[in-house]
């Protein structure tokens, strides 16, 4: 069983007044992530990765097309409850405090209500915010809230964990925080899906990625294959590897 796979999936925005035009976010994507593995999602901006999300997590139909997670049709809202996302820019309610906002979501994916203390206790405590537990996310900076959002997201301790760009706001110490996180999932045979920008990240925790440049996956592979020169089969920093693949040529 994948963690998450994709179809021949293409997914086609209505746009217009009339709704009758559109515009193609993907096309014929045809993708599979491991289970236990961290696989890296990449591409420019506007290239389709925030769409394959959106569909993975049924915030979307494909236009065509079939999104399958963990084992079963996408629209089966069942897995979800198997399922952490972290989002980007996390918008939570800022009169909550930090322990009030991870009890209220513990809540929404119908953890035992027995042991939901412990369980927030325990992420405040792995995200270092255990002494700014009980102020209002009002007061929290950018990192800070970047932090209960990890927290929020390992809540039902996944098996699929979706990061969207979790890096950003964060600082030194909060992407090593990040990166043991990730760690500690793979050790747990669970699986990260990341979709980041910082080829550092990348580099460091995954375990393949895949490339998609203008709604198209054009490579799906390895890092320690995508890193090694095709010429030289010397490593060669990642950034040289996405270079041409972002610029449409080949690596």
């Amino acid at each position: 069983m994948t963690a998450a796979a994709f179809e021949n999936v293409s997914k086609i925005y209505a746009t217009g007044w009339s709704r009758r035009r559109g515009t193609q976010a993907v096309k014929d994507v045809t993708l599979e992530v491991p289970q236990g593995v961290v696989f890296g999602l990449l591409g420019p901006n506007r290239a389709g990765k925030t769409t394959l999300v959106k569909l993975l997590l049924a915030l979307g139909r494909p236009t065509e097309g079939a999104v399958n997670r963990l084992g079963r049709p996408a629209s089966d809202v069942s897995t979800l409850a198997q399922v952490g996302y972290m989002h980007e820019n996390q918008h939570f309610p800022r009169y909550l405090t930090a322990r009030e906002l991870l009890r209220y979501y513990a809540a929404l994916t119908l953890m035992k209500p027995e042991s939901i203390p412990a369980r927030a206790n325990e992420l405040l405590a792995l995200v270092g915010l255990t002494d700014r537990a009980d102020e209002p996310i009002s007061r929290f900076s950018k990192g800070m809230i970047q932090r209960l959002g990890l927290a929020q997201a390992l809540l039902n301790d996944p098996d699929l964990l979706v990061l969207d760009e979790p890096t950003e706001g964060l600082d030194l110490v909060g992407r090593a925080l990040l990166r043991e996180v990730i760690a500690g999932r793979k050790a747990k045979k669970k699986t990260v899906l990341l979709v980041s920008h910082v080829l550092s990240e990348v580099e460091q925790t995954c375990d393949r990625v895949a490339v998609i440049v203008n709604g198209s996956i054009v490579k799906d592979s390895s890092v320690a294959d995508l890193v090694r020169d095709p010429k030289t089969g010397a490593r060669r920093p990642l950034e040289d590897a996405l270079r041409p693949l972002y610029q449409g040529g080949q690596p």
